[in-house]
């Protein structure tokens, strides 16, 4: 008989073993599931059997596709606030596992996207595979990289961060080590054992190995990556200060890859571009997971109340039509205070996420940087 939990726990040994069970909806996040995952931490936190805790995903298709986008969207068609609460909770859990005081071991097989990277690359060890598939794609759907994804992609080296949070595109192993989304490559046909040998209190490498070292004894070389080869045109177009100019810079500059960049960069919302590449460098410049988280809670809120992510979600899930009817239409359309606003603090009524203590008020911003500036 199936188990039909939406996350399952079994402690074997010393570990914590939490597995994502919505394998038919490529294990996306429900608020139960956020809820559940935060209550088996804590717990795991004060319980002193409990040594390590062990992250996968049900069937083979991926550890997690994000939040429950269908859910989000009907929520917002129906002007509710659900979807705000979910993220509120969303966001929590995502610092809880950042600071989490034990080892946490991430198994990020298959696809494993927005909320996917919250729950497994804030992770101290976060395992990829050969089928492993990382991305932030929200841009795609009129929303913008949120579950402390700014504050991973604007660590990345050069304007890697910056090329994936526009793009949305996903990466593979060797990447997403790059780019510093994940730490190990273990082939998919050893997880059986690695599972086997965290979950034990023995493993391949003896007794009393720690868990970094079993996992590295599981560890493998990746296969190639793409983005080291690209980090020249990379790193010099997406080093500009607006979305206008990094188009421009992939246009002008001769490699077919980047003329087919900016091709796509020019199908996503064009409000979701220019937050998203302030969200980025704002990012940078804060001093904490936290404030970051606190600065995407802002951002979300915003970007669920605009017709953007209603009309994206419809386009590429929805109904699958692909032809997004974006408001504004175009990059030039865009007002920079409209930009600004999404950093505004909340207004009467709406309570901020203030996981940080005295958040800094990023409001305070002349509009000049609004897609590329040091804000924050």
């Amino acid at each position: 008989m199936n188990d039909d939990r939406p996350v399952l726990l079994e402690t074997r040994g010393t570990c914590m073993h939490l597995t994502l069970n919505r394998p038919r909806a490529l294990n996306a996040l429900s608020h139960t599931m956020v809820r559940l995952l935060d209550e088996a931490l804590a717990r795991a936190e004060q319980d002193d059997a409990i040594h390590s805790v062990l992250l996968s995903g049900a069937g083979d298709r991926g550890l997690c596709a994000g939040g429950d986008i269908r859910a989000l969207h009907d929520d917002a068609r129906a002007s509710g606030r659900a979807s705000l609460e979910f993220w509120r909770d969303e966001y929590r859990l995502n610092a809880r596992i950042a600071r989490f005081p034990k080892p946490y071991v991430a198994l990020m097989d298959g696809i494993v996207m927005g909320g996917g990277v919250g729950v497994s690359a804030h992770a101290g060890i976060r395992v990829v595979t050969e089928r492993s598939r990382v991305a932030m794609p929200e841009t795609a759907i009129g929303f913008v990289p949120d579950v402390g994804g700014t504050r991973l992609l604007a660590a990345a080296p050069g304007e890697l961060g910056t090329h994936l949070a526009l793009t949305g595109r996903s990466v593979g192993a060797a990447d997403a080590i790059l780019c510093g989304l994940a730490d190990h490559h273990v082939p998919v046909r050893l997880l059986p054992a690695l599972t086997e040998a965290l979950r034990e209190p023995t493993g391949p490498t003896g007794p009393g190995a720690s868990v970094a070292d079993i996992v590295q004894g599981f560890a493998t070389d990746p296969p190639a990556g793409d983005l080291a080869a690209q980090r020249d045109w990379i790193d010099d177009c997406y080093a500009a200060d607006t979305v206008e100019d990094i188009v421009r810079k992939l246009r002008a500059s001769g490699v077919p890859a980047a003329q087919t960049v900016a091709d796509e960069l020019l199908t996503k919302s064009p409000l979701a571009l220019k937050v998203t590449l302030a969200a980025v460098r704002r990012a940078a410049g804060l001093d904490s997971l936290e404030a970051v988280l606190d600065q995407e809670f802002r951002v979300s809120s915003r970007a669920f109340e605009h017709p953007d992510f209603v009309e994206g979600v419809r386009a590429r899930i929805i109904d699958k039509d692909n032809a997004p009817q974006w408001k504004p239409g175009s990059l030039a359309e865009v007002d920079d205070q409209e930009v600004a606003r999404f950093f505004a603090p909340l207004g009467p009524g709406e309570q901020e996420l203030a996981l940080a203590p005295g958040p800094a008020d990023t409001s305070a911003w002349d509009g000049q940087d609004e897609q590329g500036g040091q804000g924050g």
